[in-house]
């Protein structure tokens, strides 16, 4: 056996699998200016639900950061910005489950995808286990926002889309459009560098 035959079998070569774990120091360096709390709440749990969800590729890993980065404003915030005046704008919404009178205002974007809508609520809370319709401000808890994006992915089949390495099929999943579709290829290209 060669040397590198030898390094590859014990796990030395090139065909070692990437480190792809999710630590602070990495996704301060994919958004520099993040809430250290939101990387902390982030780090903490995310290669356990990685493993859960099958998001245990490379590919898979940086589209989905490059996603959450964009949809976060860089891991600034886990709930969308605007405030009661532009939340209006979801009132009435029945594709969204806005039925009853301040659902808009009450269900808007929250978490790392920006879950929205009481429908939307109420199905991934009971995924989860969590009453986030009786309790929607818990959908920006970081560990509960992982937990809902996780299961999103999950539920709305990306890894195919991501496998393909196909920004545009992903964010399509993600946002319904192209909405951002330059920074989240930013945020993809910084995060194929970070995770090797």
């Amino acid at each position: 056996m060669s040397m590198r035959g030898l390094a590859t079998f014990i796990g030395l070569g090139d065909s070692a699998p990437p480190d792809l774990a999710v630590t602070t120091e990495r996704l301060s360096r994919l958004a520099p200016s993040a809430n250290p709390t939101i990387l902390v709440g982030i780090a903490e749990r995310f290669d356990r639900l990685a493993e859960e969800r099958e998001v245990t590729t490379r590919l898979r890993l940086c589209h989905f950061l490059a996603q959450a980065a964009h949809e976060t404003d860089g891991f600034r915030t886990l709930e969308e910005y605007g405030g009661p005046a532009y939340f209006v704008r979801y009132e009435g919404r029945r594709d969204l489950g806005n039925a009853q009178a301040g659902d808009g205002v009450r269900y808007h974007g929250r978490g790392i995808f920006q879950l929205t809508g009481r429908a939307n609520y109420r199905r991934f809370g009971e995924i989860l286990g969590i009453d986030l319709e009786a309790e929607p401000e818990r959908a920006k808890e970081p560990a509960v926002s992982l937990a809902v994006a996780f299961a999103y992915w999950t539920e709305s089949d990306i890894n195919p889309a991501a496998d393909a390495d196909d920004i545009g099929q992903v964010t399509k999943l993600i946002n319904g459009g192209r909405n951002g579709l330059a920074e989240r290829t930013r945020y993809l290209d910084r995060a194929k560098g970070i995770w090797l």
